[in-house]
């Protein structure tokens, strides 16, 4: 007799066996005898050269004692294979005499500008989303004064357009143009936070207006609306990406930020786990399962002939595996969510993916 025992989706979901297998360090058979670093490389290109899990980069270098940061390859630097005592393959690298460059200032004084290493990530791609974009609380969207409009009566601004706003506490003169894009719930529909875009910048022009401000539309790179809020400009420094693979973690991506909906290499994705859990450079899998199969006389997909029955789990249902389809690395973490580059995919991905080991 069939239990009555009823368990929600969700739950269920949680416990769905994942297919993957355990990190083993192998240099690939057709990896480069010997490669030299060029400038517009990436770390996860070259890790993928030589190895067919790159997250596991820095574990390979870990018997190599003479480079001290392996997320730290330059431009000119060459790799080569060789063998060890044991007779295994291992990487070597040779760095090359360093190229700094000695600028004068105007007063005479030397700076030396070390070159810069290549990125963990393609940069042209995710760079936008590292600088600016973030995901914000309501009350933390709602306390940054917004724009009003201009003396032509226009609803869309562009770059050198000038508009009024209301007034800042803020004595900056130069801002952030933010416009809420999304709205982000989880898979259960808990609100995760506004998904807030970098659309424009702005200059504060010198006015004696009472409660509002001139401003200066600068850098649009999106139409600019009435009620987007002006947020006090600030330095980014690049964030340090150290590749390191997600060991227990598990979750799932939860929205794109450009609304493909249909995802594939070099997407930008949001997934449900924040800086409790991840941090820039987690690499994860990317999994996907069929529907639950009911196991009777003549199967049949859950919920083929009632939609409605999706809702629940009954233990006579078979749960398929979750397979891996792709991979991808988070490049910045937020409370409760995280941003992450999609690096691979066997086919396409859409919201609900999870997200684990990889």
């Amino acid at each position: 007799m069939m239990s009555k025992k009823i368990l929600t989706f969700f739950t269920v979901l949680m416990l769905v066996p994942i297919l993957c297998w355990a990190d083993v360090i192998n240099i690939k058979h057709d990896a480069p005898q010997k490669y030299i670093v060029q400038k517009g490389d990436t770390l996860w290109d070259i890790s993928k050269m030589y190895l067919d899990k790159p997250w596991l980069w820095p574990e390979l270098w870990r018997t190599n004692t003479h480079i001290t940061n392996p997320h730290l390859i330059y431009p000119g630097d060459e790799l080569s294979l060789s063998k060890n005592e044991q007779g295994e393959t291992v990487i070597e690298l040779v760095r090359q005499p360093s190229k700094a460059e000695i600028k004068m200032s105007p007063q005479g004084n030397k700076t030396v500008k070390k070159p810069d290493p290549i990125p963990a990530l393609p940069w042209s791609t995710i760079r936008p989303f590292i600088e600016n974009d973030q995901i914000m609380q309501q009350v933390e969207y709602d306390r940054h004064p917004y724009i009003l409009g201009n003396q032509d009566g226009s609803v869309l601004f562009a770059s050198n357009n000038i508009t009024l706003s209301k007034a800042s506490r803020s004595r900056q003169k130069n801002y952030n143009v933010l416009h809420k894009q999304n709205e982000i719930y989880d898979m259960s529909g808990n609100f995760i936070g506004l998904q807030v875009r970098h659309v424009a910048n702005a200059e504060v022009i010198d006015s004696d207006i009472k409660g509002q401000r001139l401003v200066k539309i600068e850098d649009a790179n999106h139409e600019v609306q009435r009620g987007d809020r002006l947020a006090p400009q600030q330095e980014n420094e690049p964030t340090t990406i150290i590749l390191s693979a997600a060991k227990e973690q598990r979750g799932f991506i939860i929205d794109d930020l450009e609304q493909h909906r249909l995802l594939g290499k070099y997407n930008v994705v949001i997934i449900d786990l924040g800086s409790d859990l991840v941090s820039a450079g987690t690499v994860m899998g990317i999994y996907t399962q069929g529907p639950n199969i009911i196991d009777d006389v003549s199967p049949k997909y859950k919920g083929e002939s009632d939609p409605l029955a999706n809702a629940f789990i009954l233990d006579s249902d078979i749960v398929q595996p979750a397979l891996k389809v792709g991979e991808l690395v988070v490049f910045k973490v937020f409370d409760k969510a995280s941003y992450a580059l999609i690096t691979r995919s066997s086919t396409v991905i859409r919201r609900g993916a999870i997200v684990a080991k990889p």
